[in-house]
């Protein structure tokens, strides 16, 4: 049950097979702390916990009438008062939203809570990520929430407000609960999108002084100016109730720490007890003194802000290395931190973010946010605000803590520029090597001067902060928070070949018919007709967008991520209404799934049917109705057609026109929702069940089998190479146009190609090839695929392999079957 004698491992591969051997993870010697706190929950199934929505649901019955972000704001204050305070044994850094030890999840029913009586029901029992739930929970769920939220949630509302086109791409079901898998939104998944705190605002003023800010600009409005009083002091009024409600929260820390202490007889516990006590009562109410009290800070406003609403991934971290670098180097300097210290407080933090799960209740959120994937990404590296190398010490303490803690929480983001320094690439490369997926790399010579183009302030831009899966940040600028559409250029392939239909949804006419592509004598009419289908889906993507920018400004408000957005403060404007504030950017994005499966079916039409004739469209349509069972020679021939991947112009010159197109209807339309609304490619593991509904393609796909990801090739597409990967990323990119977002890439490789000094020094080039070329972000996965079947086959062995999905690394053994063989079929690089 080992791997092959022959293969080279990565570092976490050999732990493994150590560990099956019956020796011990070196790593668990060395942090004694972080495996005694893994040790509670690892291996368990985690739990729901409904305290969250039951005191938030309490506080929102008591307030009805109100404007929105002053309910928010009280309903905030009641669970800082009112929440079970816990403290887990051993832990350092302290703030809990639920259970005790084990992992949980908690509930938004403002978002869902008419689905999530039914769910609770289905998630013990869930294929890819259940939970257990008590009787006495889901008897709460039942009796005294889903009640009063029937008829009230964001879900039911804009499943009321989507126009019949738009539903029907969108789902399969009149009350939206079944997604179509062809034009889906994604906004009822979630309360917002991706967001990164400004943590500096923070350590700058503390809740005290947030809170004196607010008070002051309340003594400052007009009496007599109806605007002031009725918009903008409800809105300060609850910048203050909010500041209270997480001071009260703390100092509940606080005095639980000491009444542990109390009963506490080893001393070196009690004496980390009273640490906690003290740190807990003076942060996040005042500014941070140490680096400790900075952790504490940032992780108790983190949690905070997860208890206030459902941010897609949870909220980011921003740029770690950045923020706490001035306290570590001063407690360095005085000699009350030393890096193995900072390592320890650290994993903590990794440990609370690993127990608390973005629970999925809806199935649509369910399919494509698969491994209980949360995605808190820390961002180290990249350039200072005067656009200098940002690489300090603190960078490496950061690249060590993750490379010596089995955990995949939180992810990592390192960011590459042109002068990135050789030493931080080697070591950002023999962290990769470790084979987690630790870090995915973002560009800045892509991404700062196309955020440049779209209007931000140059050092804003130098400032960004990784967020989500491959999208960044400004905390200071960004003020977008809705969720966005994706769709499957997959289906629109499906929907030319069979004039707007598809064949899991029968003689349904889904779109609009473009003809019978057997009558099509040219290259030109095929692709027309398809140009009208993936333009007929772009079109439904943006009006649905329209209605999920107008419904969500009814149903929910941030007052934690307002109170650290000092353009939400000037204007007293949540950041959740339809609002334009000056010196703000509303970047917003729709997104594509199976974007090389539609360029190399595309392609296989244009070569093997009109250009070279070797196959009718009646003959590609035969082997495409019985997915090529007994017509494995048309199979082959249309698999050998041009591919993208390969660096080659004639499958990339489509891609480069998909591209376009998607962007020019971004330009001339987007403004129109009063956002930028820009084409992304980032799947989640949404390439998965977009591919379900979608039947055998023309480039050799079988049916139901998953779309292609991200900006990624085709399975087993990419034959000349990882270079020629990054070139085709290149080669279809519209470089003079700015209405494009992220691609995420991922590229395997084996451990073999990346082994030793050579193999370090091999990843070192290709990281600065990616950078020259100006790609967007790119992710590995350097593990043997030997090693993947063997943890398919005997999962009680490997529960610990971690491998990299999309933005996101999660246990392979948590993963459906279906996303288990996406993994083991993607090429696997053994050369440079």
């Amino acid at each position: 049950m080992s791997c092959c004698e022959h293969l080279a491992y990565s570092g976490q591969e050999q732990t493994i097979l150590d560990r099956i051997a019956g020796k011990k993870d070196p790593n668990e010697a060395k942090h004694p702390r972080l495996y005694k706190l893994i040790s509670v929950f690892d291996g368990k199934k985690p739990f729901i916990d409904v305290e969250r929505a039951r005191l938030f649901t309490e506080s929102m019955k008591e307030t009805e009438g109100e404007m929105l972000v002053l309910r928010w704001a009280k309903a905030l204050k009641h669970m800082g008062e009112k929440m079970t305070v816990y403290i887990d044994d051993d832990q350092l850094i302290v703030g809990r939203m639920g259970h005790q030890g084990s992992r949980y999840g908690i509930l938004y029913p403002e978002l869902d809570g008419d689905y999530q009586a039914s769910a609770l029901k289905e998630l013990p029992s869930d294929p890819a990520s259940p939970f257990e739930v008590t009787e006495e929970d889901a008897r709460v769920v039942e009796e005294l929430i889903t009640p009063y939220w029937k008829d009230k949630t964001f879900h039911q509302d804009l499943n009321k407000r989507l126009p019949g086109d738009s539903h029907r791409l969108a789902y399969a079901d009149e009350g939206g609960y079944q997604s179509r898998y062809i034009c889906c939104e994604t906004a009822s998944n979630r309360s917002s999108l991706q967001w990164c705190l400004d943590y500096e605002r923070l350590f700058k003023l503390g809740y005290k002084g947030i809170k004196e800010e607010a008070l002051a600009a309340l003594a400052a409005l007009d009496p007599d100016d109806p605007l002031d009083q009725c918009e903008k002091r409800p809105y300060l009024e609850a910048m203050v109730l909010l500041s209270e409600g997480i001071v009260t929260w703390a100092h509940r820390y606080a005095a639980r720490a000491r009444e542990l202490a109390a009963a506490e007889k080893d001393g070196k516990r009690r004496a980390e007890l009273l640490q906690i006590a003290e740190n807990c009562e003076w942060v996040p109410e005042n500014p941070p003194r140490t680096f400790y009290e900075a952790l504490q800070a940032h992780w108790f406003v983190q949690a905070f802000a997860r208890l206030e609403q459902k941010i897609s991934s949870n909220p980011t971290n921003g740029r770690m290395d950045q923020l706490f670098w001035p306290y570590y180097e001063k407690d360095v300097r005085e000699g009350i931190m030393d890096e193995d210290r900072a390592v320890e407080l650290f994993q903590c933090m990794w440990v609370n973010m690993a127990q608390c799960l973005d629970l999925a209740i809806t199935p649509y959120n369910k399919a494509t946010h698969e491994g209980y994937s949360h995605w808190e990404a820390v961002t180290i590296g990249g350039q200072t605000r005067d656009g200098r190398d940002a690489t300090n010490e603190l960078t490496y303490v950061v690249l060590r803590s993750k490379r010596e803690c089995p955990l995949h929480y939180p992810d990592l983001a390192a960011r590459i520029h042109a002068r990135s320094p050789e030493r931080y690439l080697y070591e950002v490369a023999e962290t990769i090597k470790q084979g987690c997926g630790f870090p995915k790399l973002l560009n800045d010579e892509e991404i700062i001067p196309l955020h440049l183009a779209k209007g931000a302030p140059l050092e804003e831009i130098y400032d960004y902060a990784a967020s989500g899966c491959a999208e960044i940040r400004m905390p200071r600028v960004d003020t977008y928070t809705s969720g966005h559409a994706q769709f499957s250029l997959g289906a629109a392939v499906e929907l030319t070949l069979y004039n707007g239909r598809m064949k899991k949804f029968g003689d349904e006419l889904l779109t609009l018919e473009t003809g019978d592509v057997r009558t099509f004598d040219t290259w030109e009419k095929f692709w027309n007709a398809y140009v009208k289908q993936q333009m007929f889906i772009i079109r439904h993507a943006f009006l649905q967008q329209y209605h999920i920018i107008r419904t969500r400004a009814a149903h929910f408000a941030t007052p934690v991520s307002d109170s650290l957005h000092v353009l939400a403060m000037r204007e007293c404007v949540d950041l959740h209404q339809d609002h334009q504030y000056k010196g703000g950017l509303n970047l917003g994005y729709f997104e594509c799934l199976g974007y090389s499966t539609a360029i190399d079916s595309l392609a296989a039409i244009k070569k093997v049917v009109y250009e070279d004739g070797i196959l009718s469209m009646q003959e590609v349509l035969d082997a495409l109705e019985c997915d090529f069972v007994g017509k494995e020679d048309v199979q082959a021939i249309l698999a050998n057609a041009p591919k993208y991947g390969n660096d080659d112009e004639y499958a990339d010159s489509i891609g480069l026109e998909i591209d376009r197109l998607a962007q020019e209807f971004s330009a001339k339309y987007a403004h129109r929702l009063g956002i930028r609304c820009d084409f992304r490619m980032v799947p989640f593991t949404s390439h998965v069940p977009f591919g379900r509904v979608v039947s055998a393609t023309p480039n050799g796909r079988k049916a139901w089998t998953p779309l292609s990801d991200g900006s990624s090739a085709s399975h087993g597409a990419d034959i000349n190479g990882p270079t020629a990967v990054l070139r085709s990323n290149f080669n279809t990119k519209n470089y003079n146009m700015s209405q494009r977002a992220a691609r995420l890439l991922n590229v395997k490789f084996s451990p073999k190609c990346l082994e030793g000094e050579d193999g370090t020094r091999k990843l070192v080039d290709f990281i600065r090839v990616f950078c020259d070329l100006r790609l967007w972000h790119v992710q590995f996965n350097v593990i043997n695929r030997e090693t993947l079947i063997q943890a398919q086959q005997h999962p009680e062995l490997y529960k610990g392999l971690i491998v990299r999905i999309a933005g996101y690394s999660a246990y392979f053994t948590e993963l459906s079957r279906d996303l288990q063989n996406d993994l083991i079929a993607r090429t696997e690089h053994d050369k440079m």
